[in-house]
């Protein structure tokens, strides 16, 4: 389980802004946008909209994004310099199995169209055969064991990481798949948006049949019977909300137990040719192993057979002909509501992130980082730290024992900053010009062989979830760690050239936002150490719920588009994060110099509103209303306008700075005002 800040657009970063190793970017001086403010909305009323109003306003999302803002346009721009990177490794003539070979020779795969323009389907069929040659479920599974190490099983969630109760040793870790659709709801509610995400799913599960051969009719048979096994499927899955719980998605169990939970699953022949060595896991979801083993001896041969080749056919439709790139985007654009598709570069760029990210973060640092950076970085991080150790000292509702505890964890939290210091080794990937699906199942392969070896063998802290350029950042409990990759460390998050008001205000809120998820409702049922282990006297465990659970009823007070409500039990880890990651930030910045000038302004604002605007002006995010739908049913993060909201209403500081009186709309008193840490 990994905390992540999450930015509506997880990808690839912009360089940054400033005196950049490689680059001969102008620095920059002007740090908030005055002209996309709207200034005829009062702060108090709604802070979003006078940070960021008139941008929202004026605004139009391109045809080819889901939403648009300060992330996206980052994003873009990355993308371009990474480009610039690959398109160099290709022109490299490097020698076979070195970085630029692999990383030039995987683009110029993809870049390839002719090529696989003309196999168009044929790469699909060795595997399509297979599936048809099983003679019962049994042997099925056995090919299940077979897509799983090129990751195109879609049946068999897994993962490998740190026991939960046992922080220093790996272990396999079982979730529930098999859907299709973003989330359980989807396959049985009646509203309309649910009906055209199944009818989009039939009809681009048939287009997959017929582009490999099958007729209309028998295609469009075989979508509505993998929709109906979905539906059966979707029956035994959590809710998101529910999949929030971690002592509910820990069941370890032997794999005599397992067997008895899933016997149709063969436990063991399964386990063997998966290459996992071990005698215990665990089972995130039981009732889901539960029901697949019953529906694989319940449900036709043939109906297991149209599921196992969709699978396998829509994990590889972007890496095919045109045909089967277009009927995946037209799937998706249900939910995410792009009007076209991204240029194939990008898709590619963005690919070889994903599927060779330290070869690529290799180039990326070498290029772009620098040590003036991670130094800066390094300092913010200390003093929050310093800060958030403060707060919890001050606590009035926590006792000194737990106090203690808490204090513990937050001081030996591991920071990694910039990029791993262990670059792993590619050297069994083979990347071929010719063979775009053939290099990403290589890298795939790869990537199943490093997991699977894990099992069993003594955590790592070494490793990153993240690859280098990533403009996002994480908490991982297990390993209390707060990772900050390379990506996220420039404008607006960061820069060299801003006052502190403006660093604390975006990347400062950022590492609070960090450091609190190892206290929030999740963060806080793990120790010191990383293990799942209760730490609390119960009497602050009760008050920790209590303001929490306020926390929680204000989200879901707000509302959006057709008044959909955010679900504040789903995204309650996340609000947390935010309430306490600017308020500890805040402290911090009035450690600054600048922090403790109250009146000095810089472009007609005061230090303090300098803060608060930087902060708002990060989730500057406009959102297509498909994605925003999807986003409130399954994002454990609110909205943007309600993550500036939320927090910025709670602090006093707030009200001190933009003179807010007690009639604003969103004025809340000081006893009601949220806050745990």
């Amino acid at each position: 389980m990994k905390l992540n800040l999450g930015l509506p657009l997880i990808g690839l970063a912009l360089l940054m802004a400033c005196k950049n190793k490689g680059t001969e970017t102008s620095e920059r001086t002007v740090f908030l946008d005055k002209a996309g403010m709207d200034t005829t909305v009062n702060p108090g009323d709604n802070f979003f909209e006078y940070a960021n109003g008139k941008w929202m306003k004026n605004t139009v999302i391109p045809d080819d994004q889901s939403g648009w803002g300060s992330f996206y346009t980052l994003y873009e721009d990355n993308l371009k310099k990474l480009k610039g990177i690959i398109e160099d490794a290709e022109k490299s003539n490097s020698a076979k199995g070195s970085i630029q070979q692999k990383v030039g020779d995987y683009y110029a795969s993809g870049m390839d169209t002719t090529t696989i323009e003309k196999l168009g389907a044929e790469p699909l069929k060795p595997v399509l055969a297979k599936i048809d040659a099983a003679k019962n479920y049994q042997e099925l599974v056995s090919l299940l064991a077979e897509l799983a190490k090129t990751d195109e099983a879609g049946l068999l969630g897994l993962n490998v990481g740190a026991d939960e109760k046992n922080s220093v040793k790996n272990i396999a870790s079982f979730y529930q798949s098999g859907l299709s659709l973003p989330e359980k709801d989807y396959y049985f509610k009646t509203d309309s948006a649910s009906k055209a995400a199944r009818a989009g799913f039939v009809t681009y599960a048939s287009t997959l049949f017929k582009l490999t051969g099958v007729d209309t009719a028998t295609a469009t048979k075989n979508a509505n019977a993998i929709l109906a096994l979905e539906t059966e499927i979707a029956k035994s899955h959590r809710s998101p909300q529910e999949l929030r719980d971690p002592q509910k998605n820990y069941n370890k169990m032997s794999l005599a137990q397992l067997s008895q939970l899933a016997p149709n699953l063969n436990v063991p022949a399964l386990f063997n040719a998966m290459k996992i060595k071990t005698d215990s896991v665990n089972v995130g979801q039981p009732d889901y192993f539960k029901t697949l083993s019953a529906l694989l001896a319940s449900q036709p041969l043939d109906v297991w057979k149209t599921k196992f080749k969709y699978n396998y056919m829509s994990r590889n439709a972007g890496l095919l002909s045109k045909a089967f790139v277009d009927a995946s985007f037209n799937f998706n654009k249900i939910f995410n509501g792009q009007k076209k598709q991204s240029e194939r570069w990008k898709r590619l760029v963005s690919g070889i992130d994903a599927n060779l990210g330290d070869l690529l973060g290799q180039l990326y640092v070498e290029k772009y980082f620098t040590p003036e950076a991670k130094q800066r970085m390094d300092e913010l991080v200390n003093n929050l730290q310093k800060v958030f150790a403060t707060r919890i000292d001050k606590l009035d509702w926590m006792s000194a024992e737990t106090k203690a505890k808490a204090t513990e964890k937050l001081n030996i939290f591991l920071k990694k900053i910039g990029y791993t210091t262990k670059w792993k080794n590619f050297d069994d990937v083979t990347i071929n010009k010719g063979d775009y699906l053939g290099n990403a199942r290589s890298a795939r392969t790869h990537s199943y062989n490093e997991m699977i070896n894990k099992v069993g063998k003594p955590v790592d802290k070494t490793e990153w979830g993240m690859t280098p350029p990533t403009v996002n950042a994480y908490y991982n409990p297990t390993f209390n760690e707060i990772v900050f990759p390379a990506g996220i460390l420039q404008f607006p998050f960061f820069d060299a050239n801003a006052d502190d008001a403006i660093n604390y205000g975006a990347i400062g809120a950022v590492i609070g936002h960090e450091m609190t998820h190892g206290f929030d409702d999740q963060g806080r049922q793990y120790d010191a150490v990383g293990n799942m282990k209760d730490w609390w006297t119960k009497a602050d465990a009760d008050k920790f719920k209590v303001k929490a659970d306020k926390v929680a009823a204000m989200y879901s007070g707000f509302t959006l588009l057709d008044n959909q409500h955010v679900n504040g039990n789903l995204t309650l880890g996340e609000n947390l994060a935010d309430i306490g990651g600017l308020a500890i930030a805040y402290d911090a910045f009035k450690l600054t110099e600048q922090g403790k000038e109250a009146t000095k302004k810089i472009d007609g604002f005061t230090p303090d509103q300098r803060f608060f605007l930087s902060f708002a002006q990060v989730w500057r995010i406009k959102d297509r209303d498909e994605n925003m739908r999807v986003r409130i049913k399954v994002d454990p993060h609110s909205p943007e306008m309600f993550r500036v909201n939320g927090p910025v209403y709670s602090m006093e500081a707030f009200y001190k700075a933009f003179n807010i009186p007690k009639t604003a709309k969103m004025y809340i008193a000081p006893e009601n005002r949220l806050g745990v840490w």
